[in-house]
């Protein structure tokens, strides 16, 4: 507000009033008057709104008369304390982060009101749109404020329906599997898919865009994606309208190289693109990434790929011509590592690929990427290409959001052979942000009791070698099997490199204290004969050629393994055991959700100058042979039924998984299968003492698996069809973990 000059119209004074906390001077400071200027209107309203605009004031008024300019002032008070009140989804610790204001700030309401619709905004993103917050101000002393911020979560905003308009090749149960978004169902309890969330609506625009570009509908659109809010606030209904366009089939297929030393004739094989099938954009890009990683092995660094794609709509061809031409030469200048607070930088760059002063190549950012990820230390892995200090340099900026690495662990499960048991442990993955792992564990079963404590050292010595120790005893009740007790004490010590991305290998060194214990009467002479107290020092390595593209769940590519041990440096115990796994796996449609599976294992153990133990050799049966129990089949003594385990074992299966037809968020899937397997030999035997046959035992079974928040869960249900009368048969499997 301003008061028009009386009198004087030349500023002979300027008084201050009503301030408090801010001096006169600063107020002052704030004017485009000063004492002895004229009076002029303009500047005074220039000063006014200068003052309003500092934040500092409630009111502010300036009046001038008899040559005294006159300005009154109403402070904003300081903030004491912020507070929330009604928030449960989301902690205070979230919620403050996003605020402007702090403790010992100037209150302002336009800066309350921004807070507010930030709050809202949180509440939005976590699928909470009937959430609202209310702001309260507690009057204090000495014009300060405490500021309390009123908040009633409601309830999640759930999807009511998905509606598709467009679509005609699929129909909306198709495109609904399809996206990640889902409708609210009272079962989708332990997912977040079905409340709403604007960037997931987003995210399904791109999904639904490459499920047609893969199933050939090359000019497929999604024209809009509409969320329209029910009056309740409760839920949305979600519209996708499409365009589909027409259905293309691959025409011809050719390379054109722009570099005189690439023959286009060696690399066509390279491409799994058929004349006729119908068009799929992810086999164009495979084929891209082929040409890329083989022309890369042959030297070439800097290669650019682009594929021309000729639609013919009367015909429902694209031929496509991928040329091939040397791409901008850029280099590595550096890697810079951001985000992260308590993990080294050298924890992230010894797993890139990519190295400063190399050649920019995509293939190894893309596996450096994926290498950073595999850590789990990290929320996410971005990584951005910026421009470096000239035009042939580029720099890596890896932007990684840390999560908790330190993990205590309490677990119970069920398993067929192990019974009732319960898990507890402390566990950090990565120990003073250097990568290290330590672990304490402790097992508590019906059947098994074990206490552990590990160590891995990832880069041993700053090399790409692991290196760790291993410190466990263990006690097994093999009543049921064996008619005896084991109890073991143990240390390990371990090492492990890479020579490629494919093959790595390990090796081992242990010393373990075993004794028998609780040995039944009528056990067998066997068992009965061998000294109940040993203990064995074993050196071992394992070679492992992976290429699989999950070592959890694969779905795709094939693994061979190889361990060999040999006791005797030291210890009772003299032999040689070796095993064989190996398995392959193939995806039997686009999206892997059928997939053929084989596996296969062997081995074999010798004594050397001794006579092999039962505890050393081999047990074949239920989880490696399902349809028999576990230790079901092998050498079994006549009189007393008890398993004495064989020198020599093979198992194998062929598995068909696939899925149920149920909605992707029950995470069901089926599986049917076949083993089969044998095992045989053993030392010491007398005649007609031990059912020893190595005949062909085989069964046939279906299961279902379930991918639970708290662990897998399997059952199982088989038939042995080929075995003898004296093995042991099995027909329900259960194996459940959990973890809580």
């Amino acid at each position: 507000m301003v008061a028009y000059a009386q009198g004087s119209s030349v500023i002979r004074e300027i008084r201050v009033d009503g301030n408090n906390r801010i001096e006169s001077e600063t107020v002052n400071a704030y004017l485009s008057v000063k004492e002895g200027d004229p009076y002029d209107p303009q500047k005074i309203n220039e000063s006014l709104k200068s003052l309003f605009s500092t934040g500092l004031f409630a009111d502010v008024s300036i009046g001038f008369d008899q040559g005294v300019l006159k300005i009154n002032v109403v402070e904003n008070p300081i903030i004491n304390r912020i507070a929330f009140e009604g928030n449960t989804r989301l902690k205070d610790d979230v919620l403050g982060t996003e605020l402007q204001l702090r403790p010992r700030v100037v209150y302002t309401r336009t800066k309350v009101q921004a807070d507010v619709q930030r709050i809202l905004e949180l509440y939005r993103r976590s699928g909470r749109f009937a959430a609202t917050v209310e702001p309260k101000v507690i009057q204090l002393e000495q014009n300060r404020v405490d500021l309390v911020f009123e908040i009633d979560e409601g309830e999640a905003t759930g999807v009511r329906k998905v509606n598709f308009v467009g679509n005609k090749a699929f129909d909306d149960g198709e495109l609904s599997e399809v996206i990640r978004t889902t409708e609210s169902a009272w079962w989708k309890i332990l997912t977040s898919d079905d409340n709403y969330d604007p960037d997931r609506v987003t995210f399904d625009r791109e999904l639904l865009r490459r499920y047609y570009l893969s199933a050939g509908y090359a000019d497929f659109q999604v024209l809009s994606s509409v969320a329209e809010l029910t009056p309740d606030r409760s839920d949305f209904f979600i519209t996708y309208t499409v365009s589909e366009g027409q259905r293309y089939k691959f025409g011809d297929i050719n390379i054109v190289s722009q570099i005189d030393k690439i023959d286009p004739a060696t690399l066509t094989p390279l491409i799994e693109i058929e004349k006729g099938d119908w068009y799929n954009a992810d086999l164009v890009d495979d084929a891209i990434d082929a040409l890329t990683n083989s022309i890369g092995d042959q030297g070439y660094a800097f290669i650019d790929i682009r594929p021309n794609i000729q639609r013919d709509r009367e015909t429902g061809v694209i031929n496509i011509t991928f040329t091939i031409a040397e791409g901008p030469k850029v280099y590595v200048e550096r890697i810079d590592v951001v985000g992260n607070v308590r993990t080294l930088d050298e924890v992230v760059r010894r797993e890139f690929r990519l190295v400063e002063g190399d050649a920019f190549s995509s293939s190894k950012l893309k596996r450096s990427r994926q290498r950073v990820e595999n850590l789990n230390f990290f929320k996410s892995v971005d990584v951005k290409t910026l421009p470096g200090s000239s035009p042939d340099q580029t720099v890596l900026e890896v932007d990684v959001e840390e999560k908790s690495t330190g993990e205590f662990s309490i677990g119970a499960g069920y398993g067929t052979d192990d019974g009732a048991f319960g898990q507890a442990g402390i566990r950090e993955r990565n120990l003073l942000g250097k990568g290290q792992d330590l672990r304490l564990g402790f097992t508590i079963g019906s059947s098994s009791q074990q206490v552990d404590l590990s160590f891995t050292e990832p880069y041993f010595l700053d090399r790409d070698v692991s290196a760790g120790f291993d410190i466990y005893r263990r006690e097994e009740d093999n009543q049921d099997e064996s008619s005896y007790d084991e109890k073991q004490t143990g240390i390990g010590l371990r090492s492990g490199f890479r020579y490629s991305e494919a093959l790595s290998q390990s090796v081992r060194y242990g010393y373990a204290v075993n004794e028998y214990s609780d040995i039944d009467s009528d056990a067998s002479r066997l068992l009965r004969e061998e000294d109940p107290e040993f203990s064995e020092s074993t050196i071992g390595q394992t070679l492992t050629y992976d290429q699989r593209d999950s070592t959890l769940t694969p779905k795709e590519g094939y693994f061979v393994q190889v361990s060999n041990d040999f006791a005797g440096l030291g210890g009772s115990e003299t032999y040689l055991r070796t095993r064989v796994n190996g398995g392959y796996y193939y995806p039997l449609d686009r999206e892997k959700t059928w997939v053929l599976s084989t596996k296969a294992s062997t081995g074999y153990i010798f004594g050397i100058g001794d006579d092999t133990r039962i505890s050393q050799r081999f047990f074949t049966g239920g989880a490696n042979l399902r349809g028999f129990e576990s230790a079901g089949v092998g050498p079994r003594d006549i009189a007393t039924k008890d398993a004495v385990g064989g020198k020599f074992f093979y198992t194998g299966t062929v598995q068909m998984d696939f899925p149920l037809g149920l909605p992707s968020e029950f995470a069901l899937t089926g599986r049917v299968f076949s083993d089969f397997g044998a095992s045989e030999g053993v030392d010491g035997a007398r005649p007609g003492e031990i059912y020893d046959e190595g005949s062909l035992r085989a069964s046939v079974g279906f299961g279902v698996g379930w991918e639970s928040p708290f662990g897998p869960i399997g059952v199982d249900l088989s038939q042995a069809v080929l075995k003898e009368d004296f093995d042991k048969e099995e027909v329900f499997r259960l194996s459940f973990g959990t973890r809580f």
